[in-house]
């Protein structure tokens, strides 16, 4: 059975790190589903791209998930780490041992949640405000035990490589970024 991934979507996120690294993890057969912080079917990106979300986030909590995907993007970082109902998702997938991935200004919300405390993580850099403190590494990707973190679009490829190394899949990583022309 294909291992679960939920891409949570907020008015304003990032385009292309949220439907990139839905198409990579399709592509490494990964069930990707995406769901609408709001609720609402349609999401707009940051660049006025409108995504038709695959079901509310809120009908996704009692669900099971092996990992979660937070991409950035403003202002739909900002709104990801202002839902409570999010922050509870977050901490109790990361008290289960499940993967929690943030890319961009989206480990804003992991710092929010608390669960940067101790890790090592990267993000885009002016978000520091956020960080209650923590400093971050400024690499492309980081992988720090559950949590996997991404410096911002020009990274997601390598941020895509440590999900799927989270999640027992790396070695198919090789094959689908050669097909794909992926530099490494």
């Amino acid at each position: 059975m294909a291992k679960k991934i939920i891409v949570v979507l907020a008015d304003g996120f990032e385009e292309i790190e949220a439907l990139g690294a839905v198409d990579i993890l399709r592509r490494l057969q990964f069930d990707v589903v995406t769901a609408s912080l709001s609720g609402k079917k349609q999401v707009a990106g940051a660049h006025r791209i409108t995504v038709d979300a695959d079901c509310a986030f809120a009908d996704c909590v009692q669900k099971d998930f092996d990992a979660i995907l937070l991409p950035g993007g403003m202002p739909g970082a900002e709104n990801l780490r202002q839902s409570a109902a999010l922050r509870d998702f977050l901490q109790t997938m990361a008290r289960q041992g499940k993967i929690v991935a943030a890319i961009c200004a989206a480990p804003m919300v992991l710092a929010n949640a608390g669960l940067l405390n101790g890790k090592r993580f990267t993000m885009y850099p002016g978000f520091e405000a956020f960080l209650n403190g923590l400093t971050y590494t400024c690499r492309a990707a980081e992988r720090d035990g559950n949590i996997v973190t991404g410096r911002g679009p020009g990274a997601l490829f390598d941020f895509c490589r440590e999900i799927a190394a989270a999640l027992g899949c790396g070695e198919k990583i090789p094959a689908l970024y050669q097909g794909m022309f992926v530099q490494k």
